[in-house]
């Protein structure tokens, strides 16, 4: 699906009576498919070489900034070359290092300025949605592994039109944390737009590794929310989730808004879309919702205020019976939806990464900026 939004004040908004709105598009439009390009023949020694004397930070932006994907790929190796480097000098992150990240991620995404409504944690969450679900556990390809949406094959796909935003907000974090995965780094920075939007706690764990355009996935394994409910379980059960996982990832659409320009969707789910409750599921069944009159995609807005919008894909989860069950539980306990969806969350980031690349058996809890306070 997808996701956009929020700021500072964010921690201290959940006392606030005042909501910013942000962004938290569905994929759509999407009725082709891009097959990811071959692998091209590597130079690799030869960047590598590169990399063991080059490991300055302004080529590895200039790199990552160009529109060739060749200088991505070089980019990559090396980055890889820094990182071993830094292996090999006895620097090794530990957790209190990863929290220095998601700290700083906190920052940078609370300083949006007239961003949306002033905050980048929707935009930064659906990043990392998005470069997660794209994983097919038939063939083992895709997920959050290779983090190969810097590449333009797939950084094109319609479902992530507007997603350079918090690419680009990221790169600013990469380049002070050299060390990080990107693939680490953009999921990681999912967690934290989650906790600090006074969601869940989400259980993460580094292992992630940078790969290249031949990892690129195929268009087409994001969800197209101008679908029914055989769409979402195809989509989804080829990740490997059940219609329980499917609901609750489905909350996240609590947070954020549709745009126009990037969607075709336009408007947020919620009266408080940068803050993460159990709204959606209520108002899914308190509202009025009737099909919204314009020039746009079909979807609903609410009767009463005319504000709010649901996608046909949201609709779905109050008439398919499995789907109805779970999202009529989760309107009617918030904690059972906290729960429910930091587990499927959790398992949504970890798709396509193989279990001995983490470096902890065990996922851990990040401390959101409030907790290092108290």
């Amino acid at each position: 699906m997808s996701f956009t939004a929020f700021r500072a004040p964010l921690r201290r908004q959940a006392l606030s009576a005042s909501f910013r709105r942000a962004e938290l598009r569905t994929s759509s439009f999407r009725k082709y498919s891009t097959e990811a390009p071959p692998a091209a023949k590597s130079n690799t020694g030869l960047y590598v070489g590169l990399g063991a004397v080059v490991l300055g930070g302004g080529i590895a932006y200039y790199l990552y900034d160009s529109s060739s994907d060749t200088a991505k790929t070089t980019s990559t190796v090396l980055k890889s070359a820094a990182q071993s480097a830094k292996v090999a000098t006895n620097f090794v992150p530990t957790k209190e290092d990863y929290q220095k990240v998601y700290n700083r991620i906190a920052e940078v995404i609370d300083d949006a300025g007239d961003y949306d409504n002033g905050s980048f944690g929707p935009v930064v969450l659906r990043l990392a949605w998005h470069a997660s679900g794209t994983y097919d556990k038939a063939t083992g390809t895709g997920g959050s592994n290779y983090a190969t949406m810097r590449f333009h094959p797939e950084a094109l796909h319609g479902a992530n039109a507007g997603l350079h935003v918090a690419r680009e907000l990221m790169e600013k974090i990469k380049q002070e944390f050299s060390w990080i995965s990107y693939g680490d780094l953009w999921t990681l920075a999912g967690v934290a737009a989650v906790q600090e939007m006074a969601g869940p706690k989400v259980p993460w764990r580094p292992g992630r590794i940078d790969g290249f355009e031949s990892h690129v996935p195929p268009d087409g394994r994001l969800p197209d929310a101008s679908q029914g409910a055989p769409h979402i379980r195809d989509i989804f059960y080829r990740m490997g989730f059940d219609d329980q996982e499917i609901v609750a990832l489905c909350g996240a659409h609590a947070l954020g808004r549709c745009h126009t320009d990037r969607s075709g969707f336009d408007g947020p789910w919620t009266f408080s879309p940068t803050m993460f409750t159990n709204d959606y599921y209520k108002l899914l069944f308190d509202e009025k919702w009737v099909w919204r009159k314009w020039n746009g995609p079909k979807q609903l807005e609410d009767k009463k205020t005319k504000t709010l919008m649901m996608l046909p894909t949201d609709y779905v989860l109050t008439q398919d019976k499995s789907f109805k069950k779970y999202a009529k539980a989760y309107a009617d306990d918030v904690d059972l939806f906290f729960k429910d969806f930091s587990a499927a969350f959790a398992k949504l980031l970890e798709l396509g990464v193989p279990t001995q690349q983490f470096v902890a058996s065990e996922a851990w809890i990040m401390q959101t900026v409030d907790d290092q306070k108290s």
